[in-house]
């Protein structure tokens, strides 16, 4: 007797299933997934037990034809691609033919469909060991419906690996919200239990996309959120980016989508942290909602069966793209930055990062009477003796001498008040209050400087670009061949990150210079990891992440400290260049450097009208 025997179908189905089918989340994924790819403009969920009893989908999509239904639930069989030249530019978010095949070996299912301008509509089943479908008649209207009954009632082994029903519910629910920002265009509604979940109209205009994403990523991020929009060689990034100061414990509030599909990738992942690594604090994550369009033959989706991972095929243009894109969106928020309307609720429009803690954007002024606060001699009270031996006072002290109309408050009523307002105080050497046109700011006033002085210490070096210095004593490394030849090949890439690296032999390199700013580092270790990241990657950052160390280093000791006096045209000095300062939001570690409290806010305390 031959020892190789063929599989049954539903065997192979259910080993097949076990790559696709992990739970009733896996489920509703594949199911809404082709419910888009045929077009429909409002699909319902209906969901009992967490999806494990019953997960149904209608859609009233293009529907399926009687003939085509049998195939519909054989394997390998779909109507996205025909030949090799499609797999490589797939424009559609199915494309394996697996998954109907995969479900319905592990469960009750009934596909039922009809398609346009046809009396009735069909339905099929697949029964029996060799899974043979049965196709009968069904009333049902244009589009299709998908019943998934008892999950793996035929496997238990499976079956006891599920969790509870609420557990199960949950990943159900993130699936259908991460498909539900995939596409706006198109009417979703979820119920549980017979109880509706969510209940979301198609977003057919600016409102009511916002409105969504309110509603499933909830109202505090589209208040804290700033809308991105970058096109550039053939590529375009949209959607919304949370501000660094709405930064999350968890990365549990990151959708990123490449052509319509939800997608996890360590390109993208590196970029979105390189963005915003300057401003948040450690251990924090970013939230974010962003789409990227790129022509499909740039990205290869048959990477896993999930279709969760995908491969660029230009992996350093898009990096560079993203980094560029959000790093900038970043650096443009600054108080006073109008970053237009966001629709938190249909209906009811505010700003997109409206004046609250830690907000970077205030409204732009309204024009009613500002009485600007007194300016005694440009001095609070405090020891003018102190001004030469502060650091912010050397900073400033030209502007302070000159009376700068930037530097101190306007003369008139009819003025415009810049958005930080004027200082009216320092408390306890620490923070600086100011008053504007919404109520009163509070100031970190070292994080604050310390901001400033980082950004234009960055803008110095990268102005010098990167200078190198000679060792006393050249360092020599044993490195494989490969690294070796690398850098004999090479030795430009080294050069400008300021190292000047020497081959001494097979399997040897001598390093004579090394950057400037980095001197005191161990030169040996910083070479290793540039050539492992070049070898890795075809690019290194470590150098620049090592500056950039050395850089906000540097400018927390040489900020303002503590218990410094400054005056009141000093403290208006920092408030004026904060406003001109890219990301001053936040301080080089990522902590707050100002909040805003509202007069209602303040009314609120103290129950004012109550």
């Amino acid at each position: 007797m031959s020892k190789i025997q063929l599989l049954d179908s539903r065997l192979a189905n259910q080993i097949a299933a076990g790559e696709v089918v992990e739970r009733p989340a896996s489920v509703l994924k594949e199911l809404l997934e082709n419910a888009l790819d045929a077009g429909s403009e409002s699909i319902n969920v209906d969901v009992e037990q967490g999806g494990v009893k019953l997960l149904r989908v209608r859609d009233n999509g293009h529907g399926i034809e009687r003939d085509d239904l049998p195939l519909a639930l054989s394997r390998h069989a779909t109507s996205k691609i025909r030949g090799l030249e499609d797999l490589e530019a797939i424009g559609t978010l199915g494309f394996r033919g697996e998954a109907l095949a995969a479900i319905s070996s592990v469960s009750r299912l009934t596909l039922a469909s009809n398609v346009e301008g046809e009396a009735e509509g069909w339905q099929v089943q697949v029964e029996g060991r060799d899974m043979a479908p049965s196709v009968t008649p069904a009333g049902h209207p244009r589009g299709t419906t998908v019943t998934m009954r008892d999950l793996f009632f035929n496997t238990p082994a499976r079956r006891r690996f599920l969790r509870t029903e609420k557990t199960e519910f949950n990943h159900l629910e993130e699936v259908f919200r991460r498909i539900a920002l995939s596409e706006f265009n198109t009417a979703f509604r979820l119920t549980h239990n017979q109880k509706v979940i969510h209940q979301l109209p198609a977003g057919l205009d600016d409102t009511l996309r916002a409105a969504r994403v309110a509603k499933l990523c909830g109202k505090g991020f589209m208040e804290q959120a700033i809308p991105v929009d970058v096109e550039r060689d053939g590529i375009r990034l949209h959607g919304w980016m949370g501000l660094p100061t709405f930064s999350r414990s968890q990365a549990d509030l990151q959708y990123f989508y490449v052509n319509g599909r939800v997608i996890r990738d360590k390109v993208v992942n590196h970029a979105v942290r390189q963005a915003y690594a300057d401003v948040l604090y450690h251990g924090r994550h970013p939230a974010y909602v962003l789409f990227l369009e790129l022509d499909p033959a740039m990205v290869d989706v048959n990477v896993h069966p999930t279709k969760h991972e995908v491969r660029f095929r230009e992996q350093r243009m898009v990096h560079g793209f993203l980094y560029s894109s959000l790093h900038r969106a970043i650096a443009e928020v600054r108080p006073g930055q109008d970053q237009g309307p966001a629709v938190v609720e249909e209906g009811l429009s505010m700003p997109a990062a409206a004046p609250s803690q830690g907000s970077m954007s205030l409204p732009a002024p309204s024009g009613r009477p500002y009485s600007p606060p007194p300016s005694p001699g440009g001095s609070f009270g405090y020891g003018q003796g102190m001004r030469q031996a502060d650091a912010y006072g050397a900073l400033v002290q030209r502007q302070v001498e000159e009376a700068s109309p930037a530097v101190m408050p306007p003369a008139s009523e009819d003025e415009t008040v810049p958005p930080l307002g004027y200082a009216v105080a320092q408390l306890h050497g620490i923070f600086i209050l100011a008053e504007n046109q919404h109520g009163m700011v509070v100031v970190d006033m070292h994080a604050a400087h310390e901001r400033i002085t980082y950004e234009r210490l960055k803008q110095s070096w990268s102005e010098d670009k990167v200078r190198s210095q000679p060792l006393l004593v050249p360092v020599s490394l044993a490195v494989s061949s490969r690294e070796a030849d690398f850098a004999d090949e090479q030795p430009e890439v080294f050069t400008r990150l300021g190292f000047v690296v020497e081959r001494a032999g097979p399997e040897t390199l001598v390093v004579r210079e090394v950057p400037a700013m980095l001197r005191n580092s161990d030169s040996e270790a910083m070479v290793r990891d540039v050539l492992s990241d070049l070898l890795a990657q075809g690019s290194s950052e470590r150098i620049e992440q090592k500056l950039d160390e050395l850089l906000s280093t540097m400018a927390c000791h040489g900020s303002v400290r503590a218990n410094r006096r400054l005056t009141i045209p000093e403290m208006n000095a920092l408030l004026r260049d904060m406003e001109a300062t890219e990301r001053s939001g936040q301080c080089n570690h990522g902590r707050p450097t100002w909040t805003q409290m509202s007069i209602k806010d303040l009314d609120r305390l103290f129950m004012r009208g109550q």
